[in-house]
């Protein structure tokens, strides 16, 4: 069955979910429609990126997902379609597929340019559309667009590390249901610039001294549940995705509170690891 995945900013309160999977479904009836997100924040590229690029791999090969963020055409916002690791991608250039693809090779990229024969002013409706029923029906990407070699890159939102190797510099990319905070920060490069020394993370007022394996790693499960340090519990780990992470254990955003609002964080704020 062909699948076709669906990542907005588009909330679900309107109609723009509903209407783009019924005119889906009318270009191409023996469809699956399957939403990942619509519920990222507002033109927010670094959030949409790091949902997909960890949500896309558990899809079949051909699967489609079309990226419906900032996705309004301009002459310095054009539409693309990339073809990546068997996947096919329908996004305008604004960084998310730069960071979706990092620094690996797309097999195939073109700018679409199907837009005059399309009257639109709803691109991920009358546009990516259009696109991705062509690719179902195993067209050519050259035929709707022109080869393109470079994709729009956000620098900003990558780590920097200190020049003398003692220091990474890092940011909040992204907050999840529980108000955890993800940081830009790989365990890859934290491992590659710590070299097993000792370190303290850095956040506003929060230090953290270890970083632990999961959630459950934090509590001591030998003592009594009375004595126990659970509610409030703060911790620092490596999430599922590779992502150094700062959290409470059990929060809830919506009672206790969750990381971002107990540690006065929020996206894009500063998280630094200094390396001893």
């Amino acid at each position: 069955m062909a699948i076709v995945t669906l990542t907005t900013d588009f909330g679900h309160k309107d109609f723009s979910v509903s209407v783009i999977k019924g005119a889906l479904l009318q270009q191409i009836p023996d469809l699956s429609v399957i939403d990942i997100s619509h519920e990222i924040s507002p033109y927010n590229a670094s959030e949409t990126a790091y949902i997909l690029k960890n949500a896309f791999r558990a899809f079949p090969k051909e699967s489609i997902h079309i990226i419906g963020v900032e996705s309004e055409w301009t002459p310095e916002n054009v539409h693309l379609a990339m073809e990546f690791e068997g996947h096919y991608f329908i996004c305008a250039d604004n960084g998310i597929l730069s960071m979706i693809k990092e620094d690996l090779k797309a097999t195939k990229l073109v700018e679409i340019t199907i837009h005059q024969n399309v009257v639109s002013s709803f691109p991920v409706l009358d546009v990516f559309i259009h696109v991705a029923a062509h690719i179902m029906r195993k067209g050519a990407l050259e035929v709707i667009g022109k080869p393109r070699t470079h994709l729009k890159e956000l620098t900003n939102i990558k780590p920097v590390i200190h020049p003398e190797g003692n220091q990474i510099l890092g940011s909040v990319i992204y907050i999840d249901n529980y108000g955890n905070l993800v940081t830009n920060i790989k365990q890859s490069l934290f491992h590659e610039v710590g070299k097993s020394r000792s370190f303290t993370i850095f956040a506003r007022s929060v230090k953290f001294k270890k970083v632990y394996r999961g959630y459950g790693d934090a509590i001591d499960f030998d003592l009594p549940k009375s004595k126990r340090e659970e509610d409030g519990k703060k911790l620092a780990l490596f999430n599922s995705a590779g992502h150094l992470e700062l959290a409470v254990y059990k929060s809830n955003p919506l009672t206790v509170g969750g990381a971002g609002t107990l540690f006065g964080l929020d996206y894009r704020d500063p998280v630094t690891v200094q390396f001893e």
